[in-house]
């Protein structure tokens, strides 16, 4: 069964029959776009599909990756199935609202170059997003054969990542290929994440085992190419398995809850456990065991400050989508009173 081969589990098998019918057939997005959708359907055929308005909302709307039933003589989306998982992000210039990266995806493929983009921080950001929303990680940290100082960054990114696999690779050089290989499996949905120029792309068609997306040269002065992703869009690999390729990330804010945090900074929180105060922030409070381990020097304090700016930032972000949502709440309570009041003469 395709569909099966590109990652249609039993779960989403299940939410397609309880809502089956004849003329309805399940399908998997490939790219959408404004009320378009291109969905691969069970014949491996990729159709062109119309999203109708009613599936769109302010916060929900078909993206790649997603599971849809679709009327096959219409060829229309009629249903987008739950999602068994989501990679999403606080949108870029909206702190209140969030933006689904990627659905129903088994795999997070981090991308870092070891030039002038290595970043441990931007590291932290995403582990904490992909362990906040339970999705599995790997790191590939590329440009291996050109880079300086890769041993010493490897040495870091494997600090900050703790039991996530970390990879230093270079599909030209041919350093790494087993370890990209070996993402690859019939059924997993692979998302590769990163900023724009590390090399995501050239990865993408090393999988694919051909030139599918336009790899831009590199820039001397920095290392890096331009933009040659624009969208989101699913690939499917000869060795089962789809791959998700995502645009460059020029910002990686975080959304939902600390899960992720503590998930990423595992040394900080087991310290913290043990701390008098259950709300203790480390700030010389009496029993502070995070204190006593930085000055015993078992836990590195640049880890603590990390972990408590990413704490004080997604708190910031969760009031003001707080205070935004109890806002529109009271604007309907009070268009609704109006009204009533309007009727009463």
């Amino acid at each position: 069964m395709f569909l099966k081969s590109i990652g249609y589990s039993s779960e989403v098998e299940a939410s397609f029959s309880a809502i089956a019918r004849e003329g309805l057939a399940p399908g998997r997005v490939v790219r959408a776009e404004g009320m378009r959708a291109r969905v691969l359907g069970e014949d491996g055929r990729e159709h062109t599909l119309l999203v109708p308005k009613r599936l769109v909302t302010e916060t929900f709307w078909p993206v790649a990756g997603d599971f849809v039933a679709y009327d096959e003589a219409r060829q229309i989306v009629e249903h987008v199935l739950p999602r068994t998982s989501v990679f999403e992000r606080r949108r870029v210039g909206k702190a209140e609202a969030t933006q689904v990266v990627a659905a129903n995806v088994d795999l997070v493929v981090i991308v870092m170059g070891l030039d002038a983009d290595f970043s441990v921080r931007r590291l932290s950001r995403y582990l904490a997003l992909a362990h906040g929303h339970r999705i599995s990680a790997t790191v590939l940290l590329t440009k291996a054969g050109i880079a300086e100082h890769v041993p010493e960054r490897l040495e870091e990114a494997k600090k900050a990542c703790g039991r996530v696999p970390v990879y230093a690779v270079d599909v030209l050089a041919g350093i790494g290929l087993e370890a990209i290989r070996g993402l690859v499996a019939e059924g997993r949905t692979l998302a590769f994440l990163g900023s724009s120029g590390v090399g995501k792309s050239t990865l993408v068609n090393h999988l694919l085992g051909h030139d599918a997306i336009r790899v831009n040269e590199v820039r001397a002065s920095d290392g890096t190419g331009r933009h040659t992703t624009t969208h989101r869009e699913l690939h499917v690999l000869a060795g089962g398995g789809v791959l998700l390729d995502t645009p460059g990330m020029r910002e990686v804010a975080l959304v939902g809850n600390e899960a992720g945090i503590d998930a990423t900074f595992e040394d900080v929180t087991h310290y913290a456990d043990a701390c008098r105060f259950r709300d203790c922030r480390h700030e010389g409070e009496p029993g502070c065991a995070v204190a006593r381990a930085i000055a015993e020097g078992d836990l590195d304090p640049e880890r603590v400050e990390e972990a408590a700016g990413l704490r004080d930032e997604l708190s910031r972000t969760n009031r003001r989508a707080h205070d935004k949502a109890r806002g529109r709440k009271m604007a309907v309570a009070l268009r609704q009173i109006m009204k009533t009041k309007g009727r009463s003469y």
